[in-house]
């Protein structure tokens, strides 16, 4: 008789396993990353600076969310980075103008915790649908929750004009490489990798329960940005397995740390108004260029973008914005991270074995 099936793991397998989950992470961004940078800030840049010189800095948030786009189909050929741009757009500015719409209704804090989780769970579903890079519904309801926070200071048709418009040039300098090539496959669509209904849809519920969760807790606490909690606890959340989104909630806690450090540096000297907006253009740069391979270093930069943009879009006190931040993204990180932990995936059928 043949010796039972042993189901302990070799030692062996398990060291390989922790081997993969420890591996070093080299911090030197590849041709691909710098070509990405390049894009990324050339798409938010010129909108920028071009409220810059019309003397409506306020205005650079709205353009910021729309140029976001540009980070998606960061590894793919033009043509089909246009195609998936447009999917993203879809999401981005569906949540951007929501939250213009918002601000101008002057919605209040628990309509705005109630539909943004609503909103995260629906996007969490189109990207899964449309095997969306970056994963997840981040930028949809961080776009969303910044932009319903800032108070009116233009009609919301010209606020979304702006945020359009960002994304359109966006779109058109992601499109860019096709001047060199000048090449178009007839019928070439994306490799999409999606979960099943079940998993979906587990997805979905993890995302409305964190970012309700999130938000429920910062407002009750009375800290002035609960959205940061929100955007924060999707975070963890976009990883592919449960180590993933521990370690990826960590990396969102410690690099809004080092990003408010960051922060301070730039505000010390006390710059006027046309040098924080160029600096939040020169900080995209960076933000994308080590997003995808250390998103902890990479929130380093963007941290320190988000702060000095609000402060451009609402003037305030430096040192309570930066707490504000630091208290919401511990709040929205542990969110994300219990709700991985306290949802498991949904378990596979098993086929019944043959006779």
């Amino acid at each position: 008789m043949p010796a039972p099936h042993l189901t302990a793991i070799h030692p062996a397998v398990l060291i390989a396993r922790r081997a993969s989950v420890l591996r070093p992470v080299t911090l030197v961004p590849g041709a691909g990353d710098r070509r990405a940078a390049r894009r990324v800030t050339a798409g938010f840049a010129v909108p920028a600076l071009i409220l810059l010189a019309a003397g409506r800095p306020e205005l650079i948030i709205y353009a910021a969310f729309g140029s976001f786009v540009g980070m998606y189909g960061r590894d793919e050929p033009h043509q089909l980075r246009l195609v998936h741009q447009g999917q993203a757009a879809v999401l981005l500015l569906g949540g951007s103008l929501l939250g213009i719409l918002c601000a101008e209704a002057a919605a209040g804090p628990w309509p705005l915790i109630g539909l943004e989780a609503l909103l995260a769970a629906a996007a969490s579903l189109v990207a899964d649908r449309f095997g969306l890079k970056p994963t997840g519904p981040f930028f949809c309801i961080f776009a969303f929750g910044a932009l319903a926070a800032v108070p009116s200071a233009v009609p919301w048709w010209a606020a979304a004009a702006v945020c359009t418009g960002s994304a359109a040039f966006s779109v058109l300098v992601g499109f860019s490489g096709w001047l060199g090539s000048r090449s178009w496959q007839p019928g070439a669509v994306r490799a999409v990798s999606r979960p099943g209904a079940a998993a979906a849809l587990v997805h979905a519920l993890r995302y409305f329960l964190a970012v309700a969760a999130a938000g429920a807790t910062g407002h009750m606490l009375g800290i002035g940005h609960p959205y940061w909690a929100m955007a924060a606890a999707a975070v963890p959340l976009a990883a592919e397995t449960l180590n993933g989104r521990i370690r990826r909630g960590i990396h969102r806690a410690a690099g809004t740390f080092a990003g408010v450090g960051v922060t301070a540096l730039v505000l010390w000297p006390g710059p006027g108004t046309a040098a924080l907006s160029v600096a939040v253009v020169l900080l995209m740069h960076p933000t994308e260029l080590f997003m995808q391979h250390h998103y902890g270093l990479a929130l380093a930069f963007f941290t320190p973008l988000i702060l000095i943009m609000t402060l451009l879009a609402v003037p305030g006190d430096p040192l309570g914005l930066a707490a504000d931040r630091v208290v919401e993204t511990v709040i929205g990180a542990a969110s994300g991270i219990l709700v991985a932990v306290a949802v498991p995936e949904p378990q596979r059928r098993r086929l019944p074995r043959a006779p």
